[in-house]
């Protein structure tokens, strides 16, 4: 198989993973929120400046985006115990609670295809995932 086509072939089993496999959840979020909170949730010490660089939007626009994630309970800011004049943004319980939703893949749907699955099936679905996670944090951090 041609790279090309494994890159079309991944992308398209993701999407089925994905959509069959999903959380359903009624918030009200924009895709851009979702991506503040994955952020948030990555990098442990997460400025404005930090969001307005990963989102490649001004500071005043992250930081709008921020308060009104903020007006939400799902963040909160904090000054640095260091220096004052950093301020992180977190992930409050309630943002950890709707970013599990938006982003992960449902636990009981998921047991329910991995039980039907033979023992050697789940060996390599395991390990693919491992390896696969562990090429992209090499390649994309």
């Amino acid at each position: 198989m041609q790279l090309d086509e494994m890159v079309e072939t991944i992308n398209e089993q993701w999407t089925d993973i994905y959509y069959l496999l999903h959380y359903v959840y009624d918030d009200n979020l924009s895709h851009q929120a979702i991506r503040l909170l994955q952020y948030i949730e990555k990098n442990e010490k997460a400025t404005i400046g930090d969001l307005a660089k990963h989102l490649k939007v001004s500071h005043n626009t992250a930081s709008e985006h921020t308060k009104r994630l903020m007006k939400k309970g799902l963040v909160t800011k904090r000054r640095s115990r260091t220096d004052e004049r950093k301020v992180f943004v977190a992930l409050t319980e309630k943002g950890r609670n709707v970013l599990y939703r938006h982003t992960r893949l449902d636990r009981d749907k998921l047991r329910k295809v991995l039980e039907n699955l033979s023992p050697s099936d789940l060996e390599i679905i395991q390990k693919a995932f491992s390896v696969f996670s562990e090429g992209v944090k090499q390649c994309l951090r």
